[in-house]
């Protein structure tokens, strides 16, 4: 085919009408399917026509019929577009959308109220996708992002940083966690003179519950330490339903099962925040499947912040 300024004109949305009005019998059902105004349609047609130098429809018909003359550039010009439709798909499948994977880590307070509502209409919206989530403490799954074991991450902040993105995207109160049935959830409020060690439930050293603790000044430094340690907030929360003692804890830490034997308790004069980071790599791109997941989160929380 030589190469000419007239059929230089003519591209795909050209093409994409006259199968259209070809497919669907009218142009004003085409126009609708191609979710263009029909006199939109009329004019592809007419530049379509023009640069072809021949008429494609009989508009003496109702509706107009394709002449013998369309009926042949439809036959010839269908490979082209399924051709390119094909190669869309495997492009879009090749940048992950469409049966990529997602690795996705997670505090485990951030996955009920923040994560899943996010998920269920993001994998609804890329249904051949598939995601693992990786629940661990933030300097886990800090390095895991850094080294590529994972796209990105929702957790506290990571005292390891040099390779990654930290943008906070929303917090919680510290507040006090325990029994429903504990003396110090009949009062309704609590003031931090009311606790002792003797009655906390710790936490590993390196979680990010501890560091932030550990990094308020207001917090007596024995209840850094106190005689009952677990590694996790899941074998906290266990402790704490249990009877076994209370906890200082950010709310959605201490609502992660929702669970109606433990409760949260305001600290009177304690104004102590726990923040949600998300966490991406630094020096390398995202993957489009872990762009398009940090697009819908930040469209669906606050963002205030990012370092």
């Amino acid at each position: 085919m030589n190469i000419t300024p007239e059929n230089m004109n003519l591209n795909l949305r050209h093409l994409r009408a006259l199968h259209a009005v070809a497919e669907e019998g009218s142009f004003s059902a085409a126009a609708e399917r191609l979710n263009v105004v029909p006199s939109a349609l009329s004019e592809l047609i007419r530049q379509l026509e023009a640069t072809i130098g021949a008429p494609l429809f009989d508009r003496r018909t109702r509706p107009p019929a394709i002449t013998p003359l369309g009926e042949s550039f439809l036959r010839d010009t269908e490979p082209l577009l399924d051709g390119m439709d094909r190669a869309v798909s495997r492009l879009r499948q090749s940048a992950g959308l469409e049966d990529g994977t997602l690795l996705l880590g997670a505090s485990p307070s951030s996955i009920s109220e923040l994560l899943v509502p996010i998920l269920q209409d993001f994998l609804v919206n890329h249904p051949g996708l598939r995601c693992t989530i990786h629940d661990d403490i933030a300097e886990t799954l800090a390095r895991m992002v850094s080294d590529g074991r994972l796209d990105l991450a929702v957790a506290g902040r990571a005292q390891y940083s040099s390779d990654l993105r930290q943008q906070a995207i929303m917090r919680d109160p510290v507040g006090l966690a325990c029994a429903v049935n504990h003396p110090l959830a009949l009062k309704g409020s609590v003031l931090l003179r009311d606790l002792n060690a003797d009655m906390l439930v710790g936490l590993d050293a390196n979680t990010g519950t501890q560091h932030l603790l550990t990094s308020c000044a207001d917090i007596p430094r024995a209840f850094l330490s106190p005689r009952l340690q677990a590694h996790s907030t899941i074998a906290q929360l266990c402790m704490i339903r249990a009877g076994l003692g209370v906890a200082l804890l950010p709310r959605n830490a201490i609502m992660l099962f929702r669970d109606p034997q433990i409760c949260f308790v305001p600290v009177q004069g304690l104004d102590l925040w726990r923040s949600l980071y998300l966490l991406e790599p630094a020096r390398r791109p995202l993957t489009e499947a872990a762009r398009a997941f940090a697009t819908a989160l930040k469209a669906r929380v606050p963002v205030f912040s990012e370092d």
